[in-house]
């Protein structure tokens, strides 16, 4: 069974890492949804979550991504360290109102034009959210899986993030709506992009390791820090022993 399993994904890499793709960017709707549909949404639940993906995101970084890189480019460690202070500038210049959490304050964001320059910079994200998932498949099924399951983690509070500054803006639930759209589409952008150069895939994954390394550790742990108590820490050990879980499952069905 377990050979299977593993000839059928190695058979059909790209259309897996298209619809993954797809499923991350549902997440991004969804995430969106809960917001604009004027749901009653618990704040500590979304750091949570996020908690659990900065734990994972930052396992699959350390543990599979940094090393697939650096045995297929040599000199991996400069293009993870220009996907990591590449993404630092844009924030910081291009898209500076960008914050990963929770945004719901009018106050700090009053301007119609926050809005575009949040999507912007999160579109960012999703591109490279979408090159993370099919440069895994592209290398084996196993990484493939692991990392959807690293992007997969925060999609849904990177819509409610996304959602929520549109709101907070002055926008309408409609534009609310319409900036998650736009991520999701632009996560199965970047797998569509991915796939057509693989031969770049070395490069794709160790930007994406810096990308990864950033979200996790820059932008997802010092929001899940706000939240007082031990929870949030057990909630990103939690992370890595989710991570270490799903891939002893993966090494089981002999899909590394």
């Amino acid at each position: 069974m377990a050979a299977r399993i593993s000839l059928l994904l190695a058979m059909s890499a790209y259309w897996w890492s298209v619809v993954l793709g797809c499923v991350a960017g549902l997440a991004d709707i969804l995430g969106a949804l809960i917001l604009t549909g004027r749901r009653r949404w618990d704040p500590a639940v979304l750091k949570y979550f996020l908690a659990v993906g900065a734990g994972f995101m930052l396992a699959a970084a350390f543990v599979r991504m940094l090393p697939e890189s650096v045995e297929k480019l040599p000199h991996a460690f400069f293009f993870v360290l220009l996907g990591y202070f590449g993404i630092h500038l844009f924030e910081h210049t291009v898209a500076p109102h960008f914050h990963f959490g929770e945004e719901i304050h009018p106050e700090a964001l009053v301007h119609p034009s926050v809005g575009y320059l949040a999507l912007l910079g999160l579109g960012v994200h999703t591109i490279f959210d979408g090159v993370t998932i099919a440069s895994g498949f592209i290398i084996s099924p196993g990484l493939g899986l692991l990392l959807f399951f690293a992007v997969l983690l925060h999609k849904l509070p990177e819509g409610f993030a996304m959602a929520s500054v549109m709101l907070a803006a002055g926008q309408s639930s409609g534009a609310a709506l319409g900036a998650a759209v736009s991520l999701g589409a632009l996560t199965v952008a970047g797998v569509l992009l991915t796939s057509l150069f693989a031969q770049f895939v070395g490069y794709a994954l160790a930007l994406s390791a810096g990308v990864t390394i950033y979200v996790a550790a820059s932008d997802l742990i010092p929001e899940v820090n706000r939240e007082r108590g031990p929870g949030v820490a057990w909630a990103v050990f939690g992370g890595l022993v989710l991570f270490a879980a799903a891939d002893a499952l993966i090494s089981t069905f002999g899909l590394h």
